[in-house]
């Protein structure tokens, strides 16, 4: 047929095709179909792709697809990125979307990072190290070895774990390695506590003293309790450091001198922790940057002045149940804002600034789990069996990680936590080094640390 002729039968055909009823329409396609041959047919499969599968993504102006995109959760869309370059292109550009995928996994998110390709890497190695916790694979162990009678009192600072033994002796470790640093010949250590120079004990001969890690030499000796020294705490700035003893009291020191500054009382059990740390919060009875004492017993928490008075009084008592039935795990939490301590009961959040009671978390799990970190985002607690994680925003246990038979203490002093930054959220890069420490029957020193990234 002429070309000339063809457009005016073509013309005819679709005034009259235009004229039928839409069940003509199709009758008339199904004919001109069956009556098409393999190249007709693959003219109008490809054609019909065109008209029919509309690529919204390309279509829609890109802050309307990420309004879209927001609605799908982060599996989807990785699965979405595999329909196309294009899809792939969109999705990994929504920078929001990838960032409240990493937030609701628990991980800390700087906003001043806009790169958008950076966050669906973050959110990919994100949801590897969750399942790795879920799955228990996050964690590896090793072992310390070097003492030769029971290990009493563990201090974790920036990489570096000291031990003190009943075998008279101080070790200080690398826990990257698993060397020893240094070793020096001490008391029997119920309590230590070092910096890059010196190491503090307290000991079960009742009293504290000060050595120099460069020559083992013991530099001081404050003599005072009548009871063995459970913790110790200080402070170069204030030329200060604090005691806590059997005999039921704290003794406040001047570290460079030796000299005892006053005797705090009111305890009536073993006092188990002290801790000298600034606050960090207004309250009625501190402002932010004054310096705080805390110690605990069996039942009660006191918060108590600085001043260098003598006979000075408890600002404030803490505990769970008045009539001291219920007795608090020997772990205590405070960061300056908040202060937290487990019991048979749970875990109990006290706010520094007004000492309400913010929050007490109970579950059946709890009943014999102990404190060991707190933080915004997730808690480590631990029992005679697992190491457990806990995600705060939902109170759920999420991970735990099998433990052998360490060695038990009513005063908490023979197990630690390592790393505690990642209790605020996870990063990526806060998930390396020391997790858990404790010691054991055999006198070596347990290491529970975290795998590196898969």
């Amino acid at each position: 047929m002429e070309r000339k002729d063809f457009e005016t039968w073509l013309d005819n055909i679709s005034v009259t095709f235009l004229s039928l009823t839409d069940l003509q329409k199709n009758e008339s396609l199904d004919h001109l179909i069956s009556l098409s041959g393999a190249i007709q047919l693959r003219h109008l499969s490809n054609n019909l792709e065109t008209l029919l599968k509309r690529d919204f993504l390309k279509l829609l102006p890109l802050e309307l697809s990420f309004y879209l995109l927001k609605w799908l959760d982060p599996q989807t869309l990785l699965t979405c990125c595999l329909v196309s370059k294009q899809w792939n292109k969109v999705i990994s550009a929504c920078t929001e979307v990838w960032q409240t995928a990493c937030r609701n996994l628990g991980w800390q998110i700087d906003d001043s990072v806009q790169d958008a390709l950076h966050w669906k890497k973050v959110y990919l190695k994100a949801i590897l190290r969750m399942k790795q916790l879920k799955d228990h694979e996050a964690f590896e162990t090793s072992s310390l070895i070097g003492h030769s009678a029971r290990v009493y009192a563990l201090y974790y600072k920036d990489g570096l774990l000291c031990t003190g033994s009943d075998d008279l002796s101080a070790k200080l470790w690398d826990v990257s390695t698993g060397q020893c640093i240094y070793g020096i010949q001490t008391h029997t250590c119920a309590a230590v506590k070092f910096d890059e120079q010196k190491l503090v004990t307290g000991s079960f001969d009742n009293t504290v003293a000060c050595w120099e890690w460069s020559s083992g030499a013991r530099t001081q000796h404050f003599r005072g309790h009548t009871g063995a020294v459970f913790s110790v705490d200080y402070n170069d700035e204030l030329d200060l450091l604090v005691s806590g003893s059997a005999d039921f009291t704290l003794k406040v020191w001047a570290l460079s001198t030796g000299t005892c500054l006053n005797t705090l009382t009111g305890h009536t059990e073993w006092v188990t922790k002290v801790v000298l740390q600034k606050c960090k919060v207004k309250s009625l009875l501190h402002s932010p940057g004054d310096h705080i004492l805390l110690s605990a017993d069996k039942y009660e928490i006191k918060i108590w002045p600085i001043g260098r008075e003598i006979n000075c009084k408890c600002l404030k008592t803490l505990s769970v149940s008045e009539d001291r039935s219920i007795c608090l795990q020997p772990r205590l939490h405070f960061d300056g804002k908040y202060i937290v301590c487990s019991s048979a009961l749970g875990l109990y959040q006290w706010d520094f600034a007004s000492y309400d009671i913010l929050r007490v978390i109970k579950t059946p799990e709890l009943a014999n789990l102990a404190l060991l970190g707190f933080g915004d985002i997730f808690a480590l607690l631990f029992d005679n069996r697992y190491l457990y994680i806990m995600d705060l925003r939902t109170e759920n246990l999420i991970s735990r990680w099998p433990l052998p038979e360490y060695r038990k203490s009513k005063r908490g002093s023979s197990f630690l936590a390592g790393e505690m930054s990642w209790l605020n959220g996870l990063d990526g890069q806060n998930d390396m080094g020391l997790v858990f420490a404790t010691s054991m029957p055999d006198h070596s020193i347990h290491l529970v640390l975290w795998k590196e990234h898969g």
